[in-house]
């Protein structure tokens, strides 16, 4: 099976990304191929001679690179470096594969690397002489760095090294493709010296036990290394990083320095952070324990409600959905009164309120399948949070769903609701509904900025569904529809620095509600119960119970009332009832 492989996309009701199974089995075989070759021991001395890679930052076009179907060209924003970048667009049957004939020297090792941007994007070398290797990223609104090694065989003199993308996605850009390694006589640029210092260190959040950073980009690092009170605390590839393991109510010094082949910069000045008292999270009043429900503003198929009609069993109702305007990262709301059947603003307003006064929370979600709201600079993060906070005033919501389904901005993600929570209050409701693959990966978009908002997170309630295949936290893959699908998932957020209390399920209300992924109301209970209490496990049991995990989520109560309330009135209770 070609290790390269990645997941399918293909459209449902309301979730745009569907995983196959098969396919994304054979991306858990990718990653573990790319890791062992990643892992390869490297002699530092060896691999910092030349870049090999000719034309690396496609400053003179595409001189020198290949691309198939003509899916390549050059544009000069964005870029890494440089005044150029490669911008390659998969079309139909063609990946938009763009690739290099290097020359190297025999039995030699070497580092690949590149930066990518934009859709789907994959970095690898063939012809090796030894093991073929390959690395590959999501999409993502950001530079990002792909790195991996190899080393040739015994008569290789040249290999090829190849970027694309993937069938029906966006297009990818690709910048500063390095083969760092022995001279291979094809002529190539100077080895790295050594990086800038970094600068703009700021804290993007804080919880009771870590601390969030952030910093600019230093051109030429390949990695930074974060320093808390003089020691090292981590080492990363990217531009933030999340300290854990800290004490509570405690002020730490962090300073962070730039790292390539040539050696490590000097360390940035040092910014102070102070961890938050025990506990944190939004909430207010929101039970122990809680259902969430998405209530739709707008006629699918499904029962058109009210927001009277929602069941009391719902805890949390989230109002689906805000609108994008023309100005990057606002929203705006607009009732769908003829779609619902006459249902007026006065109505839906007074209707928000009799929940509030039944001790239930209306919150406001932005996203969903047809979402095109992007925050990812400072404007359009001050232009959502400004936004959301004034859809709050208007119709009295307690606060905000975050649904985005095509990528997060980590770094202006955080910095919006960080605004927002200032401009709300405490008590202000802030939950998430990442797709399955958003929460693999700490370094994913979604899972950092979930982290970096720890202190005034309320739940993040993961969508188990649409999902084919995933990789669990014990690294198998499991199905889903299945129990074992639920708690093996939910475990990676429990053991990668989300409390419990912050961790809910999201399953459909019933099959007509998603593409895929329908449990029966019983197979989420027996999933809550094996996360909690130990009992009703499948074949993947956890190490330890979570007691203070939040809840369950369904799309949504209008599938849900669709059918008779099944899903409410055997999951609602049993929320309620957990320890």
């Amino acid at each position: 099976m070609d290790p390269e492989l990645a997941p399918v996309r293909r459209p449902f009701a309301r979730r745009a990304r569907t995983w196959a199974g098969a396919v994304t089995a054979a991306l858990a075989l990718s990653v573990t191929a790319v890791g062992q070759a990643s892992g390869a021991d490297v002699d530092a001395d060896a691999i910092a001679d030349v870049n090999n890679v000719k034309n690396a930052g496609f400053e003179a076009g595409l001189n020198n690179w290949t691309c198939s179907a003509n899916s390549g060209t050059t544009v000069s924003s964005p870029v890494h470096g440089g005044t150029a970048a490669l911008k390659a667009t998969p079309s139909g049957q063609d990946n938009a594969r763009c690739s290099q004939t290097v020359k190297v020297q025999p039995d030699s090792q070497y580092r690949l690397s590149a930066w990518v941007q934009g859709g789907y994007a994959y970095l690898g070398a063939t012809g090796t002489g030894t093991t073929d290797v390959s690395t590959w990223t999501p999409d993502s609104t950001g530079w990002k760095q792909l790195t991996t090694s190899f080393r040739t065989g015994p008569s290789t003199t040249s290999v090829t090294v190849h970027t694309h993308g993937w069938y029906g996605q966006s297009a990818y850009l690709v910048d500063d493709v390095s083969v760092f390694g022995p001279d291979g006589g094809g002529g190539g640029e100077p080895e790295p010296t050594v990086p800038a210092t970094p600068a703009g260190l700021s804290v993007s959040g804080t919880t009771s036990s870590s601390v969030s950073l952030s910093w600019n980009t230093v051109p030429g690092a390949t990695g930074y290394t974060v320093y808390r009170d003089g020691t090292k605390a981590t080492a990363v590839t990217g531009t933030s990083a999340t300290v854990t393991g800290l004490a509570p109510s405690t002020s730490y010094s962090f300073q962070v320095a730039a790292t390539n082949a040539a050696g490590e910069s000097a360390r940035s000045t040092a910014v102070t952070a102070r961890t938050a008292e025990p506990g944190g999270g939004g909430g207010g009043d929101l039970p122990e324990h809680a259902v969430t429900g998405y209530w739709q503003n707008f006629d699918n198929g499904a029962t058109v409600q009210k927001i009277s009609d929602v069941p009391a069993h719902y805890d949390i109702i989230a109002v689906a959905f805000a609108d994008a305007t023309p100005t990057p990262g606002a929203v705006t709301f607009n009732l769908d009164t003829a779609g619902l059947r006459g249902y007026t603003v006065e109505q839906f307003k007074a209707d928000i309120r009799a929940k509030q006064a039944a001790g239930k929370k209306v919150i406001i979600s932005v996203g969903g399948e047809k979402g095109t709201v992007t925050v990812n600079d400072a404007a359009s993060a001050t232009a959502f949070a400004n936004s959301v906070h004034s859809l709050m005033q208007t119709y009295g919501f307690d606060g905000v769903d975050i649904d985005l389904e095509n990528g997060i901005n980590a770094t202006y993600m955080t910095q919006a609701l960080r605004a927002l929570s200032a401009k709300a209050g405490p008590d202000m409701i802030l939950t998430m509904a990442p797709q399955t693959i958003d929460m693999q990966s700490t370094s994913n978009g979604y899972f950092r900025t979930a982290l970096n908002v720890k202190d005034i997170l309320t739940v993040v309630n993961m969508q188990y569904y649409n999902s084919g295949t995933m990789l669990g936290c014990d690294g198998k893959v499991y199905a889903q529809g299945t129990v074992d699908f639920l708690t093996a998932l939910a475990c990676i957020q429990l053991e990668n620095g989300l409390d419990p209390s912050q961790v809910g399920l999201g399953l459909p209300a019933s099959p007509r509600a998603a593409g895929g992924g329908y449990v029966a109301p019983s197979v989420v209970n027996a999933a809550l119960d094996c996360l909690t209490k130990g009992t009703g496990c499948g074949s993947f049991k956890p190490a330890k119970t979570y007691p203070s995990l939040r809840g369950a989520m369904t799309w949504s109560t209008n599938w849900d009332a669709a059918s008779g309330n099944a899903w409410s009135n055997v999951v609602g209770p049993h929320v309620d009832a957990m320890p």
